[in-house]
């Protein structure tokens, strides 16, 4: 599967194992990486010395590139960015800002930045930012999602039409059908979150991923689209926000209601009633949680018998 993704990060197959918060923790960012793809480390729900300790940590558990994914619009990002250069990483995908902001200052220390963006518009901001590579993510995905709710089947080819550099296509893919769709449409790899969610090396609450395994078409939903956009899936918490939606509320009601730590309270402590439980639309395409390296070879094998079965019609 040789192409431009797997020689822009040195690795096995054209998959990235996406960072997500309060799940990819140095555990599954290490599965994925001696799986033969690329894994990430979700920085945004860590503290600097957090994120330091899982550096570490995943450098001694596998000898394949890893990266970070570092939403930029948290106070510590400055922080966080010394220590992924202290530390020796040689990837990162930014997200949640201007890519134009560290872009350089990342590349200038001989790493490599990927930037991940909702829309063509920014597709070409990031790529005039100087980005290696771009990921595009459709409105199927879970957690933040871009306000102009294109979904991944239209997105993939209008970024492609215009965009120069490396393709990396996500939202809604969980499968190698779905990978071969996309590269099709023509992305030159694809970023995987929600089926790496139901891994067992996720840092997610297994009540939360049994939650996901259990998740019927419909069950998600893209809400809080006043503050920042999120698919989540429904709950207590979900059902509150649409009673107080009934209200006509403020910005600021919505905040209260939301309040801090809610994500941190359903993905990774397990409070399924008052979490936030952040997922794509795919998750109801996946039936079971098993181990990284299989999941991995699923997909790849799916794909490969795509292509295949497509080459005979």
């Amino acid at each position: 599967m040789a192409n431009r993704i797997t020689s822009l990060f040195n690795i096995k197959y054209p998959i990235i194992q996406a960072g997500m918060i309060w799940n990819s923790g140095w555990r599954l960012a290490s599965a994925a990486s001696n799986s033969g793809v690329l894994g990430l480390i979700g920085a945004g729900s860590m503290y600097p010395d957090v994120l330091r300790e899982h550096i570490q940590k995943c450098k001694a558990a596998t000898d394949q590139p890893f990266g970070v994914n570092v939403p930029m619009l948290y106070p510590n990002v400055q922080e966080i960015m010394d220590i992924i250069v202290e530390e020796g990483v040689k990837i990162v995908f930014t997200s949640a800002g201007n890519p134009k902001t560290w872009t350089k200052w990342l590349q200038d220390k001989g790493i490599t930045v990927v930037h991940v963006v909702s829309s063509v518009k920014f597709a070409l901001k990031a790529q005039d930012a100087g980005v290696d590579a771009v990921v595009a993510e459709g409105f199927e995905a879970g957690g933040h999602n871009g306000r102009d709710e294109t979904t991944t089947l239209t997105l993939i080819p209008m970024v492609k039409e215009q965009l120069e550099i490396p393709l990396i296509a996500a939202g809604g893919i969980a499968t190698g059908k779905a990978m071969l769709a996309c590269m099709i449409l023509g992305a030159d790899g694809v970023q995987v979150g929600s089926r790496f969610v139901a891994s067992e090396e996720s840092s997610a609450h297994q009540a939360f991923k049994q939650v996901v395994v259990d998740a019927k078409e419909g069950d998600t939903q893209l809400t809080l689209k006043e503050l920042a956009p999120v698919r989540l899936i429904k709950n207590k918490f979900y059902n509150d926000l649409q009673e107080l939606y009934k209200t006509s509320p403020s910005t600021e009601q919505l905040k209260e209601l939301l309040g801090r730590a809610r994500a941190k309270r359903g993905m990774f402590e397990g409070n399924l009633d008052d979490g936030e439980l952040e997922i794509g639309q795919i998750a109801g395409l996946i039936h079971d949680v098993k181990p990284v390296a299989e999941i991995v070879e699923e997909i790849t094998r799916e794909f490969e018998e795509a292509k295949k079965a497509l080459i005979t019609l």
